[in-house]
């Protein structure tokens, strides 16, 4: 419930925000008729070749003249999460690589990462508790004893590793962006308190002293950190908990029953000690590696793909904020199955590297287009509110590092002579980090691509608390792609070179937004007759993808265009619906040449709402009278040789009046 209140909080600013700056631009530059002031988006691009990196490539405005491109409806009447931020990891090595470089060129290169006015403005860190698989030397946590010995009280606690350079880099970062926040990660407890004694591999030792011990050792870092200028915002208990063989770097097999029980004891220390740390599960891939998943034990076999909502389910739930992901194995839409069954509980994204291509020169295009994809968009359109990388820095070997990955790429590049390197990972984070502010809520857009590559143009947007709109897309096809952008009643059209990445940004209202509002489909679903195409290229298209909320998908009838083919929507509950689109997405000329449309409040009567309508492209319109209704069905009245395609179902209701 508080979130909620924080995001329609976030978006009555944003409001305000846009009103406060739509009215000084009317006021300043009105046109002939003395209407508002024409909006313009500002686009800034990065093409896989390199040719353009976060390019400043002017403005293109919002008109009203039609186009045939497939068009992007933004809509900030309809908000999900509340964004956090976005960033990486000063890890041992990314530490060891930036002390590698003179004074001057290191304050260079810190504020290049974290300097909102002139570099990249990333706002949110992953920091290692203790080693991670980077470490320039080797393992170490907080309170390393001899074998055999113990120290449940944590007397032996201590962080001076970490004061030597990554402590300082850190207290650098917030002083250059002090919007800087923390989550922090354990890669293994302390070997004393693990079966086998060792930092890689093994599980805690099942003892209640144990678990408080660990929870302690958590909290002393907290505090330590604190004490040395450093907040830590968020913890999770335990990195990657599934990984039961890490290769040479230290790693714990953690089941979710552990997890629960460490939980249960840290989350009365936090408050017990007055800080305000969040606490998130998991930590782990949005769906368990094959591999994982076939070392889980007999008894534990529960955990596979359900380990977060194992964890959300229990007594320590009370304890948790949230449930962190990784990138490295599934789909982004795993955080979205998971948010649909706790809605109250926030998700972020914690880990996702760069890796050298095969081929070193096809690096730089493979990151960019593979995070923009799945980690810059599809992360982010799956309500995740950070989006963080892995290294920060590393050499041009990938290292320093002691195991693990061998092939990880930074989001820079340090060379031996002091050379520093942005690399694919900066650009990409830049492209949200530099537009994209904490407290930005991000609002609906149609999106046409897909995070395993369907060659369209996929996006996100967002609004930030001054009321700036935020869209970053992509276009996942190797040749340029020509679309549109409309928000209310007016639209830019843009042509964005193969497999780039670009930013659009807007302040001001453009004509026709927020007259009305567009209604969550959530529970909606639909029938139609056809039921879908029989060919099997295509026996995916069935009548729930139009109402699945992706534009992505569709329904299609596979057949060439004929009268009584039909779509209905169950509404699910009635609504006062002032307008209903039946938009075809990418598939523009898929539109019915003839149709008519139809409501009904309980399904037996209907009340006819377009005789004798004509379509003409990707959007089919009704304007309805705004009474209850919970069905609407559109019956196609005219032959023709084209499919019937619908990708997305809007009902629109009163907006806020402007």
């Amino acid at each position: 419930m508080a979130r909620s209140r924080l995001i329609a909080a976030s978006l009555g600013t944003a409001i305000a925000a846009v009103g406060a700056s739509a009215g000084a631009s009317a006021a300043n530059t009105p046109d002939h008729a003395g209407g508002p002031a024409a909006v313009a988006a500002h686009v800034w691009v990065t093409t896989p070749d390199g040719t353009d990196k976060l390019s400043d490539l002017g403005t293109v405005p919002f008109t009203s003249a039609p186009t045939s491109a497939p068009t992007v409806v933004v809509d900030p009447t309809q908000t999900f999460q509340t964004m956090q931020g976005f960033g990486g990891a000063i890890t041992d090595s990314s530490a060891s690589v930036l002390y590698g470089l003179a004074p001057a060129a290191r304050t260079a290169t810190m504020r290049e990462l974290f300097d909102s006015a002139t570099g990249d403005g990333l706002d949110y860190l992953r920091q290692p508790i203790g080693a991670s698989d980077f470490v320039t030397t080797a393992a170490y946590t907080y309170d390393d004893l001899p074998a055999g010995q113990t120290d449940y009280q944590q007397r032996h606690f201590s962080i001076a590793h970490d004061q030597a350079q990554i402590l300082p880099l850190l207290r650098a970062a917030k002083a250059i962006n002090p919007r800087l926040q923390i989550i922090a990660t354990p890669w293994s407890p302390p070997a004393w308190m693990k079966t086998g004694g060792s930092l890689d591999g093994g599980r805690l030792i099942d003892d209640p002293r144990i678990y408080r011990s660990y929870a302690l050792y958590l909290l002393k870092f907290i505090e330590a950190y604190r004490a040395n200028g450093v907040t830590v915002n968020a913890i999770t208990v335990q990195n990657e908990p599934q990984n039961r063989t890490p290769n040479g770097y230290p790693g714990t097999d953690m089941p979710s029953w552990q997890e629960e029980k460490v939980i249960d004891d840290l989350g009365p220390m936090l408050r017990a000690a007055g800080l305000d740390t969040q606490i998130f599960a998991y930590d782990h891939n949005w769906t368990e590696h094959p591999n994982d998943a076939a070392a889980t034990p007999p008894d534990e076999t529960g955990d596979i793909d359900a380990y977060p909502q194992n964890v959300l389910s229990s007594s320590a739930s009370r304890w948790v904020t949230g449930v962190a992901y990784h990138c490295y194995y599934g789909d982004p839409s795993a955080m979205t199955a998971l948010h649909n069954q706790f809605p109250g509980k926030a998700i972020y994204f914690t880990e996702c590297s760069g890796s050298q291509s095969s081929n070193p020169a096809n690096t730089f295009s493979d990151t960019l287009k593979w995070h923009a994809r799945n980690l810059i968009i599809g992360a982010t359109r799956n309500w995740a509110e950070t989006a963080i990388n892995w290294n920060l820095a590393l050499n041009p070997d990938g290292g320093p590092h002691v195991g693990g990955c061998g092939t990880c790429t930074g989001i820079v590049t340090v060379a031996a002579d002091g050379t520093v390197t942005n690399d694919a990972e900066y650009y990409t984070l830049g492209h949200l980090a530099r537009f994209v502010r904490p407290g930005a809520v991000r609002i609906a857009s149609t999106s046409f691509g897909t995070t395993g590559w369907n060659g369209q143009v996929m996006d996100v947007a967002f609004r930030d608390p001054d009321g700036t709109t935020v869209l970053v897309a992509h276009n996942e096809n190797d040749n340029p792609q020509t679309f549109a952008v409309r928000e209310g009643d007016q639209a830019f059209t843009y042509t964005l070179p193969g497999g780039a990445l670009a930013t659009f940004t807007w302040r001001g209202t453009p004509t026709g937004a927020y007259a009305l509002r567009q209604v969550d489909p959530a529970g909606w679903t639909a029938t139609a007759q056809p039921n879908g195409p029989t060919s099997p290229c295509c026996t995916g298209d069935v009548a729930a993808n139009a109402v699945d909320a992706d534009a992505s998908t569709r329904y299609s009838t596979g057949a060439a265009q004929t009268p009584g083919q039909y779509l209905q929507v169950d509404f699910g509950k009635p609504v006062r619906a002032k307008q209903v689109v039946f938009d075809t997405g990418a598939s523009t000329g898929d539109y019915p040449r003839g149709y008519a449309i139809a409501t009904s409040a309980d399904g037996a009567t209907w009340t006819t709402a377009v005789v004798n309508g004509q379509g003409t492209g990707q959007f089919t319109t009704a304007k309805l009278t705004g009474a209850p209704v919970r069905y609407v069905r559109i019956t196609l009245t005219a032959s023709s040789g084209s499919w019937w395609s619908v990708a997305d179902v809007r009902a629109y209701t009163s907006g806020f009046g402007w």
